[in-house]
């Protein structure tokens, strides 16, 4: 049941935070980790970089996949049973990926924690958005997405330290033993999440996935959350290449830069998800859009330089990319209604995956390396491209805002019927 937003968060209401915000660390961890490790990759599998990027994409592409069939059925079951299902399975396929030792089976390895790790995230938003307010969520969703930042402070270095000392299987292997543990408290301290079922009307699951698919508000959102993964995508996956071979950061020096990037975005998470609750959630993403395209547009272009101006400006990216991520996330979690957040969430984290899959794959045709050691060709084209879209997503995520204040003027009725389902279900 839904609560009033000056309601104190009650100690269940917090251990649901901090479950979401770990599930969410190894699951973004085990996606991230991809990118740092992809000098280390590239050259003990003999990759090209545009096969990298298939490997990177290959994942994206499986997880959107994965969301579009689950969408469906995603509204039609107990929140926490499909979570642990998925998460059982993204423990299994990280588990893969620690064991295989060439490029064809690290990409069926990727398909496979794919599949079931790219709807880990989708349900999560889901049992986010059926406890908590909209005027809570941005506080809620900016403790949660520390996971992105606590990947790069403690899980990115960790695992780049593994995989130098100890080869890149062990800190696949690492993630997998920390989800496995975290495994064990969702299936023991969580409680079932099923009050959306008394609200669900559609009995079939492709009629309900179609319902959501040709609701034009969801498509709405559904377009702003892809063109910003496209964005992302295509700088990611190359980013320690183009600082290993263009700004001459040394293999040991590039955990530092994650690190130091990563605890910035700890100290910007909860203060943006604190900014989104109190200033105009557009405003704040409009202003972290404008930031983090002329951070780009400087960084792409750079030679070598010394090892802090490459931290300095890796550090700025970061908080421009935070500044927008949690006033967009919570904004779109505004959109759907109450008996579709389930199938909303999982087509838009589809979307979400198989655009970042889009972008990786065409950052990989426009970048290219003549050897595995000389410069990363193009990074500042793949810069233009992204800017151009980080501009068109404003545009778009101004509909979305205008539609949540469309619905936020109809909230006092529906939080009326959540509270009738609630009561039912009790």
């Amino acid at each position: 049941m839904e609560k009033a937003p000056s309601t104190p968060f009650s100690g269940y209401e917090k251990f649901v935070v901090f479950i979401l915000a770990i599930t969410q660390f190894t699951v973004i961890l085990d996606f991230m980790v991809m990118s740092p490790m992809g000098d280390i990759l590239v050259k003990s599998l003999n990759m090209k970089t545009s096969q990298f990027g298939i490997a990177v994409s290959a994942y994206a592409f499986s997880a959107g996949f994965s969301g579009i069939l689950t969408a469906g059925f995603a509204d039609k079951f107990d929140r926490k049973k499909l979570l642990l299902f998925f998460y059982i399975g993204f423990v299994g396929g990280t588990i893969m990926c620690g064991l295989v030792n060439n490029y064809a089976w690290l990409v069926a390895a990727r398909i496979i924690t794919g599949l079931f790790g790219g709807v880990i995230g989708s349900i999560s938003m889901a049992i986010v958005t059926d406890l908590f307010t909209l005027q809570q969520r941005g506080r809620v969703l900016g403790f949660i997405q520390l996971g992105f930042g606590a990947s790069q402070v403690l899980g990115i270095p960790a695992g780049l330290y593994l995989a130098t000392h100890l080869g890149w299987h062990a800190t696949f292997l690492a993630v997998a033993v920390l989800a496995a543990v975290v495994l064990v408290l969702l299936a023991t301290l969580l409680k079932p999440v099923n009050a959306h079922l008394a609200a669900n009307k559609d009995k079939s699951p492709l009629l309900h996935l179609w319902h959501t698919i040709k609701n034009k508000d969801y498509r709405i959102a559904f377009t702003s959350t892809a063109l910003l993964s496209i964005g992302g995508f295509m700088m990611m996956p190359f980013g320690s290449v183009f600082a290993r071979n263009n700004l001459n950061v040394s293999e040991e020096s590039l955990p530092y830069v994650f690190l130091c990037a990563g605890i910035m975005t700890l100290v910007a998470m909860p203060l943006m998800g604190i900014l989104s609750d109190k200033i105009d959630k557009l405003k704040l993403f409009a202003i972290a859009c404008i930031w983090t395209v002329a951070v780009i547009l400087i960084y792409t272009h750079l030679s070598a330089v010394h090892l802090s101006i490459v931290i300095l400006l890796n550090i700025l990216m970061m908080v421009g990319i935070t500044g927008r991520m949690v006033p967009s996330t919570t904004l779109v979690s505004g959109v759907p209604a109450m008996q579709d957040r389930g199938a909303f969430m999982s087509l838009n984290a589809s979307l979400q995956q198989i655009s970042g899959g889009i972008g990786a794959a065409i950052g990989g045709m426009v970048v290219f390396q003549p050897t595995k050691t000389s410069p990363l060709q193009h990074y500042e084209i793949v810069g233009y491209i992204v800017a151009a879209i980080t501009v068109i997503s404003i545009v778009l995520m101004a509909r979305v805002d205008r539609l949540v204040k469309r619905r936020a003027a109809q909230q006092p009725l529906n939080d009326i019927r959540s509270k009738d389902i609630a009561v039912v279900e009790m």
